[in-house]
């Protein structure tokens, strides 16, 4: 089985989630879940983990955190482990809580932090849970915006400060953008994600790589491959145009969407391959992809373009 890439230094930010053992619950009552935010806060003080956001929900759960101390693998141990521990003694079962070990990606947290909040504080009203990320009470989303008391070990002023230096100006923006969001789709980040490790731009990628993976081989980790092979938008627009030699309009837009997820590139530069705006490369991959989930033969296409330049992974 092929083993997740880990990339663990002093000060990286992640996204992590991990899901029940085949899809089951793991939290199935309230004390279930304030035991876990009891395990978050532990984590913060044993192991200095500084927790941005969070949401749980009824199987899996999702974190975005930091990590000062470049000790991902301690902290998540310490959470999945004592959880599973209180869980298992409290049902009197055994054996494993969780589906396999967690996913992490790793992020680049002035470009994605924002973000990835919003992804994970909308997650029950995706699903349909509430109509409003308030309405939820088992997310960090009510600390945000001062309905409710942030425990200790969150830490909501990063993600706010962003937004504005006045706190209340930060909170009314930041709702603002969190609700913008509803309504609409989102791509889940590890679709995003080069190698379903890595989120950020290309100077980023390869600063990551030059620092932590530079001469480090491993077949059975898929990742470190595809961080490896990166296609160029030249060899993508190259692929697209022999798939399609007689429609060069399909060409472009398949072009345009695999490189806005696979190239690793800035909306910009991908853009100016184009000659287009940065704010029109997302909007027409959006509209791409709508397609392929609709269209089997064109997914059949574009998954053999991918073929050619050596992509991994839908």
């Amino acid at each position: 089985m092929a083993r997740p890439l880990r990339i663990e230094y002093p000060g990286a930010f992640y996204h992590v989630t991990s899901r029940g053992n085949e899809q089951k619950e793991i939290f199935k009552s309230q004390r279930d879940r304030e035991k876990f935010l009891e395990y978050l806060a532990s984590a913060t003080g044993r192991y200095g983990a500084v927790i941005h956001a969070y949401c749980l929900m009824g199987n899996h759960f999702h974190l975005l955190l930091e990590t000062p101390d470049g000790n991902l693998s301690q902290i998540m141990r310490h959470i999945n482990g004592a959880y599973t521990t209180y869980f298992n003694i409290k049902r009197k079962r055994a054996g494993h809580l969780f589906q396999g070990r967690y996913k992490a990606i790793l992020i680049e947290a002035d470009r994605y932090l924002s973000e990835l909040s919003r992804y994970i504080h909308l997650n029950p009203v995706r699903v349909g849970l509430v109509e409003s990320p308030e309405q939820y009470q088992w997310s960090s989303y009510r600390s945000y915006l001062g309905q409710s008391k942030p425990p200790e070990w969150l830490r909501t002023d990063f993600i706010l400060a962003c937004f504005a230096k006045r706190p209340v100006t930060a909170v009314k923006k930041y709702r603002a953008f969190v609700e913008d969001r509803l309504g609409k789709e989102s791509t889940p980040p590890l679709q995003i994600a080069l190698g379903t490790a890595i989120l950020g731009r290309a100077a980023f990628i390869k600063a990551i790589t030059t620092a932590h993976l530079q001469g480090k081989e491993d077949g059975n980790i898929p990742a470190l491959r595809q961080l490896a092979n990166r296609p160029t938008p030249e060899e993508i627009i190259r692929a697209a145009k022999s798939a399609f030699p007689d429609d060069e309009k399909l060409a472009r837009r398949a072009s345009i969407h695999l490189c806005h997820k696979y190239s690793g590139l800035r909306l910009g530069e991908i853009g100016r391959s184009f000659n287009v705006r940065d704010t029109a490369i997302s909007e027409a991959s959006r509209r791409f992809a709508r397609e392929l989930e609709q269209d089997a033969k064109l997914r059949k296409v574009v998954l053999n373009i991918k073929g050619r330049v050596k992509i991994c992974g839908m």
